[in-house]
């Protein structure tokens, strides 16, 4: 009895001093991540791992790895070992929806290389994963797991995670033949948006549709900061109950790709201090096979969607955050609240 006493207490000494060394964010997402990294070769965790302030840290781009070399190691470089780790790692940051959607764009690569046979740009293993600072160690550190059509940026401070700028595209959006004819990748995404602007009275669509063609892309493209675009579209106080509650739909499909505690808290504060002046705005044709684009905007955020090139049927979509992409917000917290950096 006097041994498992003091097997506990060794236990629980051992566990507070990992939480003084780790802050709070010693929990179930440390863990895979220390797996993966501690997985990798010597030589691969010198590919993989850089200072947390290299400047490829905010680079981004949704394009093929052949057309945007990228930092940190590709897929192909792993084992099926550390694959299945990194899966675990990706698992831990996103929902299942998110991880989920995450997988569906990357095997759309398969179907982009059988039309165009070409293995160069089309290639489900050149998605790359880079770590920026230690999380073996430091409190603030970030993560990227980026290739075609995807672009995931977590941010880390203790146990605030920052997911942004958050890119998701999908190239066929609608399989057009073969055994998984007529399969969609993000289809929320533009359904509720169909949805919602054809909810819409003709005096409310005045309001909703900015513009009669739509965009090619997103507005904000690659950029590595933004900030609010033009106020345009219809705002949700102008909204019915109805509407509203499809809007709400919208949103939480975006929220839906964070893990569920997340998704809510953020949920909670955009009703909290901005829901009533977030806008929607439309540009392009309000039916399913010709081009649209639409963005919904409040006073943190951005959401942009478009569904024009190959024919409407090749989705962009992003989250921006404007104060937390790439983690500025809890970024600027760190070194306000660091004692080190107080001293300096």
């Amino acid at each position: 009895m006097k041994n498992t006493v003091l097997a506990s207490i060794i236990f629980l000494a051992f566990s507070l001093n990992a939480v003084g060394q780790q802050g709070a964010f010693v929990d179930h997402k440390l863990v895979p991540t220390v797996d993966f990294l501690k997985s990798l070769t010597q030589a691969q965790r010198n590919k993989t791992q850089m200072l947390f302030n290299d400047k490829s840290r905010i680079l981004w781009h949704y394009l093929p790895s052949s057309m945007f070399p990228r930092a940190g190691i590709q897929l192909n470089e792993l084992d099926s070992s550390q694959k299945a780790k990194l899966d675990e790692l990706l698992k831990t940051f996103l929902s299942k929806t998110g991880y989920n959607k995450t997988m569906k764009i990357i095997d759309l690569e398969n179907i982009l290389l059988e039309i165009s046979g070409d293995s160069i740009r089309r290639n489900p293993e050149k998605y790359s994963v880079a770590f920026y600072g230690n999380p073996e160690k430091d409190r603030l550190w970030a993560f990227s797991f980026e290739g075609h059509h995807v672009s995931l940026n977590f941010t880390i401070h203790n146990d605030k995670v920052e997911i942004a700028p958050l890119f998701l595209g999908a190239s066929p959006a609608r399989i057009l033949s073969g055994p998984r004819e007529g399969e969609r990748t993000l289809q929320k995404e533009e359904d509720l948006g169909f949805e919602l602007i054809n909810s819409l009275s003709e005096e409310q669509r005045k309001v909703a549709l900015f513009q009669e063609k739509p965009f090619f892309d997103i507005v904000t493209g690659k950029s590595t900061e933004v900030k609010p675009l033009s106020p345009v579209g219809i705002m949700y106080s102008q909204l019915t109950r109805n509407q509203q509650l499809i809007f709400l739909k919208l949103l939480d499909e975006y929220l839906s790709t964070l893990p569920a505690e997340q998704a809510k808290k953020r949920m909670n504060s955009i009703k909290d201090q901005e829901i009533n002046e977030v806008r929607f705005g439309w540009a392009g044709a309000t039916l399913l096979g010709e081009g649209h684009y639409y963005r919904i905007q409040g006073k943190s955020f951005l959401i942009e969607f478009d569904n024009v090139q190959d024919k409407s049927n090749h989705i962009h979509t992003v989250w921006r955050d404007f104060d937390g992409d790439f983690g500025r917000d809890i970024i600027k917290e760190h070194y306000k609240n660091s004692d080190h950096h107080k001293h300096e």
